[in-house]
């Protein structure tokens, strides 16, 4: 019975690092935490304008003439910031829509939700508009890990004009630099280009 719980077990946590990988991997293809913030943001200042506090036997009523208005930011805050998760090729618009809203909320929902929806209003349309979607470099090698069993000097590639144990540096010239003079160093390259005269 024991081996048949410590393999559902082991089958469980299997499946919850599946599902990790999976959240991890949806979360780094669309601006997340922007859309956090902004649906973050639309909560206080949709839901401060209905709130009463009590403190003690004291009511204190936050309700406002602009309820409907804070009401409707709230609500387009909170889907922007869905917006934002679901459907990342909007991110500009939503996150000047956002940051709109969340300028506009100061006059019309107690100072943007004391404050609190404003600024994660704000944070949340920056971040919108400074995500950019990730590509691979195209050309470029795969890195590969060097194996547990080799050494690290063994695995680092040797650069021409060095010795194995060699630290690199400037390469040597060829016969036919020395012969004509053009050798070409890092400082002297000019993009790769040498210069006419």
């Amino acid at each position: 019975m024991s081996a048949e719980s410590a393999a559902s077990a082991e089958q469980n946590e299997h499946y919850l690092r599946v599902l990790k990988r999976r959240f991890r991997d949806w979360r780094g293809t669309r601006p997340f935490w922007a859309g956090l913030f902004t649906l973050l943001g639309g909560i206080p200042i949709a839901y401060f304008p209905y709130a009463s506090l009590h403190l003690g036997q004291m009511t204190l009523s936050m309700a406002t003439t602009g309820g409907a208005g804070s009401l409707i930011i709230g609500v387009l805050l909170v889907t922007l910031g869905l917006t934002m998760w679901f459907q990342p090729i909007v991110r500009v618009f939503a996150g000047v829509a956002s940051i709109l809203l969340g300028l506009v909320s100061i006059p019309v929902a107690n100072f943007g939700g004391l404050a609190i929806g404003f600024l994660l209003a704000l944070v949340g349309g920056a971040m919108s508009l400074a995500w950019a979607p990730g590509q691979p470099e195209a050309g470029l090698p795969e890195v590969r890990q060097p194996d547990a069993q080799q050494p690290a000097e063994a695995s680092a590639p040797v650069m021409p004009g060095t010795a194995a144990g060699a630290a690199p540096g400037p390469a040597a010239p060829t016969e036919a630099a020395a012969q004509y003079g053009t050798d070409t160093t890092v400082v002297d390259a000019n993009g790769g280009r040498n210069s006419a005269g």
